[in-house]
């Protein structure tokens, strides 16, 4: 992974204490909130319902075991004992104050890390494939292109006060994992056979997003030569900078501005900014590319045999193959090299613990199997979940009965209970509802593993308020918390679905009670088991037989409970 310079470091270092200078300034009363609002933010500092929150960056995904035993010990000192992964690749911690905030920054420092532009009307955390470099489905390693756009964007002068907040995602893989349509600028990476004799080009997808007003991006550019994308990319922010709404901060994100320009005319506009800067010297050059690519070469693999999953499974005792398989079919996938594997860790218990939460000892350990098994090194997944990358396939056993031990061995990736949600009402100012409780009541709900592998892959995603941070539109089924005459309510929605076939989901109707959602998700449910042919998937039978069935279930106890709401509230009123 990328290792910080002297210039890289010094930069940090120099963030930092300006920083402890601004937050001891607004401790002595000399700096104003509504001045140092922009500061903190900048530097990743929300203030929350309950305390202040500090999001930090974990670009593209890949962090190795120091920096997670530093943000395991961030936690502990800091906060109340565990970190929050989120859908952009970052980690949160929801407890700290404003005082120890310069520490946590200056503790993060010291290991190549910071909170720059994790918030604030800037470029954010760039996002990618956590399987960078090892999956087997890959035309392109994206990290090197991630991490020279991540510091050609880092404190860049002329995008640090965009309309509004600004993500890119940069897939190189067959299969998208990135969510790639739903950014605000999307980067498919690929080698252009007909080009130069294969050279690394790009497509360029605008004005994706989910939030208020959700769309899929446009693709406006193809076979850019990678050289060129810093030159291209300031055209493109111009165009926004120039014509994004600044007046309506529901209309100020780009795909707002696609959507009114339509993208022939929004590209051609970008065109016409590039003519003027194409040939400057702001494009990356192959001095550029070799100083920052040689952090990214094939790991030290041994030459090993490449098991079959049989011979995987008979690693195993015999008493626990029937499990381990179960893990090795939901939480292992294939990689480049023979004989190793990626393993999921998953963050996403049944039981009281939030989807994405990880405690001290939790992050601890796994930064010691990190060590012992994957060459020190872990991804974060936009779906709240970590990676151990290079694992031997020998020693997959051995791994998940340690897995087990921190209660991240559960084998629900990519089914019902592998639910994706925002912090929601329990910590976040700009919730509607909680989503922390829905998840947890569907997680009991649906606590059987049998079945759950009977239903196979369903995407379950909540978020607290309309601006989508758990991404429930694209779903295959998604809740959303909205505010009713200050009650909290959850609007459902269906046939969401990201990666090469993304989709946003269609509200099904009027929005439910809390206590109603977990009967709602059963109903939905037992009308996918009901109408499924055999080996079908959830999503592929809601687009063969529509939103109907699925609605009338859904709704088919809503009268009935909706009058003993009413009576009830009516009585409470009344006494």
């Amino acid at each position: 992974m990328y290792k910080y310079d002297h210039i890289d470091q010094t930069l940090v270092d120099q963030r930092v204490a300006q920083f402890r200078d601004q937050v001891a300034r607004r401790l002595d009363g000399s700096l104003a909130e509504e001045e140092f609002r922009s500061l903190r933010l900048q530097n990743g500092l929300y203030h929350q319902r309950h305390a202040y929150m500090l999001r930090v960056a974990i670009p593209y995904g890949l962090f190795n075991s120091k920096q997670l035993r530093t943000l395991a010990l961030i936690a502990q000192k800091y906060d109340r004992g565990y970190g929050h992964f989120t859908t952009r690749q970052n980690i949160q911690f929801n407890w700290v104050t404003l005082e120890d905030t310069p520490d946590i920054l200056a503790e993060l420092a010291k290991v190549e890390m910071h909170a720059i532009q994790t918030s604030g009307n800037c470029i954010r955390n760039i996002t990618s494939d956590a399987f960078a470099g090892v999956a087997g489905d890959e035309y392109v390693d994206p990290r090197p292109v991630c991490e020279l756009l991540r510091q050609w964007s880092t404190l860049h002068p002329e995008f640090a006060h965009l309309p509004r907040k600004f993500k890119f995602a940069i897939n190189g893989a067959k299969e998208d994992r990135t969510i790639l349509l739903c950014h605000d600028v999307g980067i498919e990476l690929k080698k252009s056979p007909g080009i130069n004799h294969g050279e690394l080009t790009a497509d360029i997808y605008a004005g994706g997003g989910m939030g208020r007003t959700p769309i899929l991006g446009s693709l406006i550019k193809t076979d850019l030569p990678w050289q060129i994308l810093p030159s291209y990319l300031t055209a493109l922010l111009r165009v926004y900078n120039r014509f994004g709404r600044r007046d309506n901060l529901y209309k100020a994100r780009i795909k707002i501005l696609v959507k009114a320009l339509g993208p022939e005319e929004f590209a051609r506009q970008v065109e016409g900014e590039w003519a003027h800067i194409k040939n400057g010297d702001d494009n990356f050059t192959k001095e550029e590319w070799d100083r920052v690519a040689k952090h990214f070469t094939k790991t030290a693999y041994k030459a090993l045999p490449k098991l079959s999953d049989e011979q995987v499974i008979n690693t195993a005792s015999e008493a626990n193959r029937a499990a381990f398989a179960r893990w090795l079919e939901r939480n292992v996938k294939p990689h480049q090299i023979p004989g190793y594997a990626s393993v999921i860790l998953s963050l996403k218990p049944h039981g009281s613990v939030a989807p994405g939460d990880a405690t001290t000892a939790q992050m601890l350990a796994i930064a010691d199997l990190s060590d012992q098994y994957s060459f020190g090194e872990l991804r974060a997944t936009h779906e709240q979940n970590l990676v151990l990358a290079d694992v031997e396939q020998s020693k997959l056993y051995e791994l998940w009965q340690e897995a087990k031990k921190q209660k991240v061995a559960l084998p629900n990736i990519g089914l019902l209970t592998d639910i994706i949600a925002c912090p929601g009402g329990d910590f976040c100012s700009l919730a509607n509802a909680k989503s922390l409780p829905i998840a947890k009541a569907i997680q009991e709900r649906f606590d059987d593993l049998d079945y759950l592998f009977d239903l196979g892959d369903i995407s379950l995603n909540i978020s607290g308020c309309i601006n989508s941070c758990g991404h429930h539109h694209v779903g295959n089924i998604g809740v959303l918390g909205v505010d009713k005459d200050g009650e909290e309510w959850y609007q459902i929605t269906l046939g969401g679905e990201q990666g090469n076939d993304a989709a946003i989901g269609k509200v099904i109707g009027p929005s439910f009670y809390a206590d109603e959602i977990p009967d709602v998700i059963t109903n939905v449910i037992n009308t996918y088991v009901n109408n499924r042919s055999e080996g079908e998937s959830f999503i592929d039978a809601y687009r063969r037989i529509g939103v109907t069935p699925f609605k009338e279930a859904a709704y088919k106890n809503k009268d009935e409970s909706t009058k003993k709401k009413e009576k009830a509230q009516s009585a409470g009123a009344t006494s």
